[in-house]
């Protein structure tokens, strides 16, 4: 199942993203967060107007998506960055590509013209999930991150979801 994320979800969503901030370069994160840190992001997310998802699979949170604003000046609007993150038990199970078509959607309600999604390099899985969605890498940022003692690049990928705003 796919929902609108609560602040109940805090902490399975809270220990889903600390494995991959201490255990990958995925995000270059450094530090863990902990369940206040998360109710500041979500609350952000939402007070903006985007979306954050979880995916609830047995009772338990697996995964989460959310959309947010690529930056902040006005003209950047109709722009919107996505993120996906899932349990390292789950990957390759489907439940990314469930959680992006629900986020796109709601991005194609919203109006939002352009969703952006950033990868750190190399990462083949989740290159593939985003254009199995019709993103096209756009940009490649070379050694632009520096995580576990080396340099990482950084690639965005983009859709176009809306002709208009």
């Amino acid at each position: 199942m796919i929902r609108e994320a609560t602040e109940q979800d805090a902490e399975a969503i809270t220990a889903i993203f600390n494995y991959y901030i201490r255990d990958t370069v995925i995000t270059f994160e450094e530090d863990e967060i902990n369940t206040g840190h998360f109710i500041e992001r979500f609350n952000k997310v939402k007070r903006s107007g985007f979306s954050w998802l979880v995916a609830v699979d047995d009772g338990d949170v697996i995964g989460f998506a959310y959309s947010s604003k690529w930056i902040e000046r006005a003209a950047y609007r109709n722009t919107a960055e996505v993120s996906v993150y899932l349990a390292h038990t789950v990957t390759s199970k489907g439940w990314g590509t469930k959680l992006y078509n629900a986020l796109f959607s709601t991005l194609r309600e919203k109006s939002i013209h352009i969703a952006l999604g950033g990868i750190t390099l190399p990462n083949p899985a989740s290159v593939a999930l985003h254009e199995k969605f019709g993103m096209e890498k756009v940009a490649h940022f070379k050694q632009v991150g520096y995580k576990f003692g080396e340099w990482l690049d950084v690639g965005y990928w983009q859709v176009q979801l809306n002709a208009h705003p």
